[in-house]
């Protein structure tokens, strides 16, 4: 398959290396990062798309999704797809579709799981949305760079899916770190309140796959002084657009807001910036209750 990747950074690059490895012919762009082994360099984004059956981007954030599809689109051929992987507002997602209909192309909104790691390890898992047509055209492609792809329904729901899920992590997350935190005040071991709430109804990803406490559970970022396995501000970028789509949507999302506004606290105003998101349990561990 010929392929357009815009957008080379340390998710797209491994992504659209992946795809190159598997034979298939990938042309690149990216404003500052280079092109992977086995990708060829276009001069622009319009470049890179042209020809192609598929185009995929990966990119910061929906105002440059919008500035990138509006370039693009005039020069796709007819019945091509544009696949959006990156975590963008669900507005954007949506008008971009449609704007690719408009033009008679097919559009996917297929954010990702798996960070950096399974960017390279070719183990990431799309939440997509968009049509049937469109979504059966790239699951080769998905395939490729990753191990599972959920359809999860029309124009917008991949990034709704997306961002529903990582407000629950959030969520998870910073209230593994403070019961961490509070076992320690109270006295109790870590690695026997591991042992009890991995095995009880307290577990979740967050506590068993993902443990915030050094040297407990399996390997995490705490075991490297929290260098980034899924940044603080990521979080941060991925919880305000939770409660952007909670306000448009005039949904009621408490601990959303809130574990929002701590993320905002803990990368803005403290240390968190550049540090995982599980960097919340020293946060908590050095701190009273009025802090």
């Amino acid at each position: 398959m010929k392929i357009g990747f815009i957008g080379l950074g340390n998710m797209g690059g491994p992504m659209a290396a992946n795809l190159a490895k598997a034979g298939h012919e990938v042309a690149g762009f990216d404003l500052t990062a280079p092109c992977p082994a086995g990708v060829t360099a276009a001069d622009s984004a319009t470049k890179a798309a042209e020809g192609a059956e598929v185009v995929l981007t990966m990119l910061p954030n929906g105002e440059i999704l919008r500035a990138v599809a509006g370039e693009v689109t005039p020069a796709m051929q007819a019945g091509a797809v544009l696949c959006d992987c990156s975590t963008v507002d669900v507005a954007s997602a949506r008008d971009v579709a449609a704007q690719a209909a408009a033009a008679g192309l097919g559009a996917l909104d297929a954010p990702v799981s798996g960070g950096v790691g399974g960017a390279a390890a070719g183990t990431l898992t799309f939440m997509v949305g968009g049509s049937e047509d469109a979504f059966a055209k790239v699951l080769p492609l998905f395939e490729i760079m990753g191990q599972k792809a959920v359809h999860c329904g029309a124009a917008g729901s991949g990034q709704a899916a997306k961002i529903c899920n990582n407000m629950i992590l959030g969520v998870t997350m910073a209230v593994t770190c403070e019961a961490f935190a509070l076992a320690d005040k109270l006295g109790l071991d870590r690695q026997k309140m591991f042992d009890v709430v991995s095995t009880s109804s307290g577990y979740s990803w967050s506590m068993n796959a993902y443990c915030p406490a050094p040297g407990i559970g399996p390997q995490s970022p705490a075991d490297n002084d929290y260098k980034p396995g899924f940044a603080a501000e990521l979080m941060l970028k991925d919880l305000r657009l939770s409660q952007q789509a909670a306000e448009e949507a005039d949904a009621d999302t408490p601990m959303g807001q809130h574990v929002t506004e701590l993320f905002a606290r803990f990368v803005e105003q403290e240390d968190g910036k550049g540090r995982d998101f599980s960097a919340l349990l020293p946060r908590f561990a050095a701190r009273g209750r009025n802090a």
